[in-house]
């Protein structure tokens, strides 16, 4: 069963990846419409993430979005992002290589 993590929340999708992307792109149609009162702009995230179980390229846009989200946490609030699931910062390539 497929099933998206957002804010340290499960969900879980349908099975058939044609209700996947029909649940994803309303959800980002709905979203588009936030401004009447029923729907809310919080649906294009939403819908984004769940289309990135299907869609290659929206998967690598997400955890681009996923990496920088994380990096932002980690140096304004640690404990919110120890909270969200983001461990420990890695150091990175450039500090790595200067440390020898």
């Amino acid at each position: 069963m497929a099933k998206i993590n957002l804010l340290g929340r499960s969900l879980h999708l349908p099975r058939h990846p044609a209700l996947r992307m029909a649940l994803g792109g309303g959800m980002v149609a709905g979203g588009v419409l936030g401004f009447l009162p029923v729907l809310g702009f919080w649906m294009v995230p939403v819908g984004l993430a769940i289309l990135a179980v299907d869609l290659p390229p929206v998967r690598r846009a997400q955890r681009r979005g996923v990496v920088a989200l994380g990096g932002w946490l980690h140096r304004r609030f640690p404990a919110q992002a120890a909270r969200f699931g983001y461990g420990p910062r890695r150091a990175t390539r450039d500090a790595a290589d200067h440390s020898t």
